[in-house]
């Protein structure tokens, strides 16, 4: 088997900032591995497209696509499994979205404590949100670990698809009188980090790419851990098929 291609598919953003943390995030990523090709594609918004992403390999290369997506919902057991399972000129594979990982969970703390955190604010958690139940699950199992690491309450809050919403969710913590704290469960500046922002609370965390800043160690851990089991995957399809 040829060395399988590293293709990481992030959502998409029109915002040139999340644009440019994302791109640095897979340039991190491909300085990781310098005897791999690497891709980065998009779910929707930007271009490529996942179509043309995989159009990009040479077909003798396996394609191991990577999901940029914290959690899974539509875009990855719909958009990109269907788009592996078209590729019958070549073996590839789909791992499982970044999170919930605790990686992650310590990366968000770590945006709390740069906001200033105080021990009686009230906590929230921002979340996109999914018609997806798998991707509520994904995302219920990520406050709880949140709450477990910090020893407090946290409530989610969906910035779409799913109840509550964040605004009700922030509106609901203020009635306590003290201090709302939005942690921003979100990878990149864009449109729903805005929402989040102009949810209501007193303060809102930096997402997990945030400016001024290389890409977290955490978050290319995680993609690297994705790609290597995805490797593995792909190893045992080809020695089921041989």
């Amino acid at each position: 088997m040829s060395d399988p291609v590293l293709a990481g598919f992030a959502h998409g953003t029109s915002s040139p900032l999340g644009q440019q943390l994302v791109a640095a995030l897979m340039a991190e990523v491909a300085a990781a591995l310098p005897a791999r090709e690497t891709r980065l594609g998009f779910v929707d918004v930007q271009q490529p497209d996942i179509e043309a992403t995989f159009a990009s390999v040479a077909a003798a290369h396996p394609v191991v696509a990577v999901p940029l997506l914290l959690s899974a919902g539509y875009h990855v057991h719909v958009d990109l499994r269907r788009a592996v399972a078209a590729q019958s000129d070549r073996v590839s594979t789909l791992t499982g979205a970044l999170g919930p990982d605790e990686r992650l969970t310590t990366l968000l703390v770590r945006r709390l404590t740069e906001a200033g955190l105080l021990p009686d604010d009230e906590l929230v958690l921002a979340v996109a949100g999914s018609s997806d139940r798998r991707a509520v699950v994904d995302c219920e199992v990520v406050a709880a670990q949140l709450a477990a690491v910090l020893s407090r309450p946290v409530t989610l809050g969906y910035l779409s698809a799913a109840e509550p919403r964040l605004d009700e969710a922030v509106r609901t913590a203020g009635s306590s009188g003290r201090r709302v704290v939005v942690s921003s469960y979100l990878l990149a500046p864009g449109y729903f980090h805005d929402l989040a922002v102009a949810a209501g609370g007193d303060v809102t965390t930096a997402p997990l790419l945030a400016a001024h800043e290389s890409a977290p160690r955490e978050l290319v851990d995680v993609v690297l851990d994705r790609f290597a089991a995805g490797t593995v995957q792909l190893a045992g399809s080809v020695a089921s098929a041989g």
